[in-house]
């Protein structure tokens, strides 16, 4: 990912380009800021789809030792039972990419690291999702939380993990 540098020269802004590269599949997910998200040369957009029960999301778990896996369940525990399936493929910029293409409805996760998230949020954007971090808030760069979907999916998602970190 690239950022744009803060107009008062104080450090790094938004960022304005992103690339996953899946290469099993041999495919370039790529966006840039204000012009969308693509796979190779196809156009990007998130999946329509308004119902839970009817949704493909995907997560990560956290690793032994690290982060807050009690938490990790309760979410887990909150959002199962209202979706189609959960998904866990390893990479988040992966899942976010996956989002943005509309392959996955949602994604949530914690733990993680700018090098993580930023290519994918950025393609989450692009390709007309939205993306926070647990509490609702649009994820900067440096959030270790994020949650992404669509505009409806976001806002159920989002009900069911604050709900279970109550």
């Amino acid at each position: 990912a690239a950022q744009e540098p803060k107009p008062d020269g104080s450090g790094w802004g938004d960022v304005v380009a992103g690339v996953v590269y899946q290469p099993i599949t041999d495919q370039t997910f790529w966006a840039e800021k204000s012009r969308g998200a693509w796979l190779q040369d196809a156009r990007l957009r998130v999946s329509a789809r308004s119902r839970l029960a009817d949704s493909l999301v995907a997560t990560g778990v956290p690793f032994f030792g690290h982060g807050d896996f009690a938490e990790w369940s309760r979410i887990f525990g909150a959002i199962g039972p209202e979706v189609a399936g959960i998904r866990r493929f390893g990479a988040a910029s992966l899942d976010l990419a996956y989002v943005a293409q509309g392959r996955f409805d949602g994604f949530w996760e914690s733990g993680l690291s700018e090098w993580d998230t930023a290519a994918g949020c950025l393609l989450v954007r692009e390709a007309g999702g939205f993306v926070s971090d647990f509490r609702g808030r649009s994820a900067p760069i440096h959030a270790d939380q994020v949650l992404a979907a669509n505009d409806v999916l976001h806002s159920r998602l989002h009900k069911l993990l604050a709900g279970a970190l109550r």
